[in-house]
């Protein structure tokens, strides 16, 4: 059984109340037969013993009274300084975990996340002690995200930018007039920064869960056939077969037509960037899947695609993360895409699930709260 700080407090003075109360019994009892003895020694002669049994008793007890005041001064000296004692020593006891984890507190908002308060025991202090533990985690994983983050997008910032910056100075050094080739080029290059900022705007309010979503009624069998419509053309141009399944219409949902609509725009812009040609790319909705007792919709984008190995999966809806090789920086896109259809799933009331073997292909699987 685990003892809380209420009941280690209440123990403690229960048995500083069953030691003092003790002692207080035994030494009175000792000192009143050693009492007796010395009254026997020192008060017992011919005069005593030839008084009245009336006046011996008041002798008694007057020799008594005299002595049990002296006792009982020094024995409520002697247990008062034994309770102080013990209350400094109990007090000591019950803050040391507070005096330890005030320091690493003070060493926190001097910004040395790397703290860890040993945990010694299961009560109240070891609680505190083990969410404050926690917290220093998410404090040092948020600020390592919160580097990577700039690292990644002063890198996707400066590739466009250089492209740029390199153009103009050589179309300056040479002194010609600038071709409609370079136009377009650097045209590219700030629609890729436009883009990317976007991006970066829209995934910092999801997280934040400030998002604004325009939640109506939709029938998601039909924009995902039309989605699919949208996009075949770029996939027959790699060479790939793409083929939508429904089985059941309509299927409803409440969600923001825009988000949902990008959320599978992305998914399937992955899947055709990363199946070789020859391959296939399926997109199957089904109504009514049951998941932890809520029922959901379910779409699952299925690729034959390279794939994504084991170890890359825990961190696939990270921003700006890419599988390394396949997809690098110059193959793929920012890292960005994955990251806000999650979101915006998240922000639906919905998940993602992904299952993937290398070389064999990958399934994306979006649930939806179904709609009523």
């Amino acid at each position: 059984m685990t003892l809380t700080v209420r009941k280690k407090i209440f123990v403690s003075m229960g048995l500083l109340v069953l030691i003092i109360g003790g002692a207080h019994a035994i030494t009175k009892q000792a000192y009143m037969e050693s009492l007796f003895d010395q009254f026997r020694k020192e008060e017992i002669d011919t005069s005593y013993l030839n008084s009245l049994p009336g006046e011996q008793i008041e002798i008694l007890k007057t020799y008594v009274s005299g002595k049990m005041q002296k006792f009982g001064l020094g024995n409520w000296v002697f247990f008062i300084a034994i309770g102080l004692l013990f209350s400094l020593w109990i007090s000591g006891v019950l803050t040391i975990p507070l005096r330890k984890l005030v320091a690493a507190i003070e060493r926190v908002a001097e910004g040395d996340l790397d703290v860890n308060v040993p945990v010694q025991s299961k009560d109240e202090y070891g609680k505190v002690i083990q969410t404050f533990n926690d917290m220093t985690l998410r404090l040092r994983e948020a600020e390592e995200g919160r580097r990577r983050l700039v690292a990644d997008v002063a890198h996707e910032l400066r590739t466009p930018l250089s492209i740029m910056q390199l153009k103009l100075e050589n179309a300056q050094q040479t002194g010609q007039s600038v071709p409609p080739e370079m136009l377009l080029r650097l045209q590219d290059e700030v629609i890729r920064l436009s883009l990317l900022v976007e991006d970066l705007h829209v995934l910092s309010l999801a997280e934040a869960g400030r998002l604004a979503l325009d939640f109506q009624p939709l029938d998601l069998s039909a924009r995902l056939e039309q989605i699919v419509d949208d996009v075949k053309i770029e996939a027959e141009e790699n060479g790939l077969e793409m083929s939508f399944f429904s089985n059941t219409r309509p299927v409803t949902v409440m969600a923001d037509a825009r988000r949902i609509t990008q959320v599978f725009i992305n998914l399937l812009t992955n899947a055709i960037r990363y199946t070789p040609e020859g391959g296939k790319i399926s997109v199957v909705i089904e109504d009514k899947v049951l998941d932890q007792n809520v029922i959901y919709t379910c779409v699952s984008v299925k690729d034959t695609g390279i794939g994504i190995p084991a170890e890359e999966l825990a961190h696939l809806f990270d921003r700006f993360y890419r599988v390394e090789k396949a997809r690098s920086r110059h193959t793929g896109g920012t890292g960005l895409g994955l990251s806000i259809a999650h979101h915006f799933v998240r922000a639906h009331g919905g998940f993602i699930r992904v299952v993937s073997e290398p070389d064999k292909g990958t399934t994306f699987t979006v649930y939806l709260p179904l709609g009523k």
